[in-house]
């Protein structure tokens, strides 16, 4: 596996999101399914935030 080399002026870092008691709940339940079924549950799809988008330039050629 190669190195891969961070670009001028852009750093790399991940952030990641502390889990609700909730979702830490949700998970362990989704793992234990697995474990007894050799099977994974169906999980309805959450909407997640948006993201801001990059506008498309126009060329006016």
């Amino acid at each position: 596996m190669g190195h891969i080399k961070e670009p001028t002026g852009i750093d790399f870092f991940v952030d990641p999101t502390p889990l609700s008691k909730e979702d830490r709940k949700r998970i362990s339940e989704l793992i234990a399914h697995y474990r007894r079924t050799g099977k994974k549950m169906q999980v309805p799809k959450v909407k997640s935030p948006k993201r801001p988008t990059r506008s498309k330039k126009t060329s006016d050629a």
